[in-house]
């Protein structure tokens, strides 16, 4: 699935819109390749320079090889003693106090197909791997839809707060659509759900649910297939053995919202 270089279907691009922070690379074959958010918002490029950047295997934005798929045992707690406050109904919880590996889905406003061209999902792909680079976060499965987004994130203790990582993400992924499609001022994101994955088996099923997600939205009959998705990565960057496991997981008992 080829990733052409659309504009708008309503209107043509703006000349110079303030769209990403880009720093030139020690290799000269790719200077002005996409590099960093530390100095953001000091430098732009038009959107049409960001969209027409490739991502191939040597993209920088993608992560690098996870060494193990395993999660840290963890330690047993009297919950009397621990309780929890009371968590109301009216929207997802976020208790993010602590780094770990999570689980999050994100959708849309009313689930409209706001990402609805290569080029938008372009957009919020390398946003979302460049700015968990960014904030300390090593995404270890993504997959990026017209409506919704999931991926696996792992943190470490240098990581910024998986709330201010996602909510940088959403308001600057809703400023440059909002940018394309001249439609300054529109709400884009709804809200996220994370889910902190504690045991091996739902760690290793969510990695093969985020990375078979086309599939199972009938987009591709094999995931790799799908741009916009971590499988294609996945099976270059991992071991046959590590491949052949992960995706033999089931995932059709995996509880997840995801009727988008």
């Amino acid at each position: 699935m080829a990733r052409p270089n659309l504009a708008p279907a309503h209107g043509v691009l703006r000349p110079e819109p303030e769209l990403f922070v880009l720093r030139a690379t020690t290799a000269p074959a790719r200077a002005g390749a996409l590099h960093t958010l530390r100095d953001f918002p000091s430098l732009t490029v038009p959107v049409t320079l960001l969209l027409a950047m490739t991502t191939g295997e040597n993209n920088p934005l993608l992560p690098p090889a996870a060494s193990s798929f395993a999660l840290r045992s963890v330690p047993t707690v009297d919950l009397k003693s621990q309780l929890p406050p009371k968590d109301w109904p009216h929207a997802p919880v976020h208790r993010l106090a602590e780094n770990g590996v999570y689980f999050v889905t994100a959708g849309t406003l009313h689930k409209r197909h706001l990402f609805d061209a290569d080029a938008k999902r372009d957009l919020l792909e390398r946003l979302l791997l460049s700015m968990a680079k960014h904030f300390g976060w090593q995404l270890e499965a993504w997959a990026v839809f017209a409506n919704h987004y999931h991926i696996v994130a792992r943190g470490n203790p240098d990581s910024a707060n998986l709330r201010v990582f996602l909510t940088k993400l959403h308001s600057e992924s809703a400023r440059q659509l909002n940018l394309l499609d001249d439609a300054e001022g529109r709400d884009v994101w709804h809200n996220f759900r994370d889910t902190r994955l504690t045991y091996q088996h739902a760690y290793l099923a969510r990695l093969n649910y985020v990375h078979q997600n086309a599939v199972k939205h009938r987009l591709v009959p094999v995931a790799n297939q799908y741009p916009w998705c971590s499988a294609a990565w996945f099976e270059r960057t991992a071991s046959a053995a590590q491949v052949k496991t992960i995706y033999a997981f089931k995932t059709d008992r995996v509880q997840v919202d995801d009727d988008y």
